[in-house]
């Protein structure tokens, strides 16, 4: 069956330097993947929110929030680019709209399952091609792609964009995630080639904790 996928000639200009182009969607992850227990599922929103309190949706509630549908490519920090995905899903700064943070909030880290995190410039976090998915090219995600809650942020390398969602913790200051802390860039942005903790520059992470 032919692809669906655009052509050599329609991704010249879209794939960032020093990637790959592959066809179809690779699965990749770190661990097992969890079993999904809708009477036990929640999404939280907690840390420095406004309120001081934190906001929970069951998963019968994310049908209630407004949704978008959001085409995006895929870029892995290894190499390979995967090309015109159709995301469907809630748009990340909506949460930002239902649980205000409070002020000098820049940051926010993105919880999954298994204590699994990566920590996102809020600037990042709010960008219109952000969105927490739920459906992939039409149909629910599956399991193995982060079923049954995405972050999905497009103009990251790919491990910025956790499967399996379940948190978003507001910050006052930056602080690495899983990946961060084991040698990988904590910005991330693709089109800068920022795959290494080694190629950071003074302001790209954290403060430095005080002696």
């Amino acid at each position: 069956m032919a692809s669906d996928r655009p052509g050599a000639a329609e991704t010249a200009g879209r794939i960032p330097p020093g990637q790959r182009l592959v066809h179809g969607w690779p699965v990749s992850h770190y661990g097992p993947v969890p079993r999904f227990r809708p009477e036990r599922w929640n999404l939280r929103v907690f840390g420095a929110t406004a309120s001081g309190t934190t906001h929970e949706w069951a998963f019968d509630d994310l049908a209630t929030l407004p949704h978008v549908t959001v085409v995006a490519d895929l870029h892995c920090a290894s190499g390979p680019t995967s090309t015109g995905h159709e995301w469907y899903g809630i748009p990340a700064a909506t949460v930002l709209d239902l649980v205000p943070p409070a002020a000098g909030v820049t940051h926010v880290m993105a919880w999954a399952e298994y204590g699994f995190s990566a920590n996102l410039r809020l600037a990042d976090f709010t960008s219109p091609q952000t969105l927490m998915a739920t459906h992939h090219d039409g149909e629910p995600l599956t399991a193995e792609h982060g079923f049954p809650l995405r972050l999905v942020v497009p103009h990251l390398y790919g491990y910025k964009s956790p499967k399996w969602l379940r948190g978003i913790e507001y910050m006052t200051a930056d602080r690495r995630g899983f990946w961060e802390e084991r040698g990988y860039h904590n910005i991330a942005d693709a089109w800068k080639q920022q795959r290494w903790s080694y190629q950071e520059a003074e302001d790209d992470g954290p403060a430095p904790a005080a002696p």
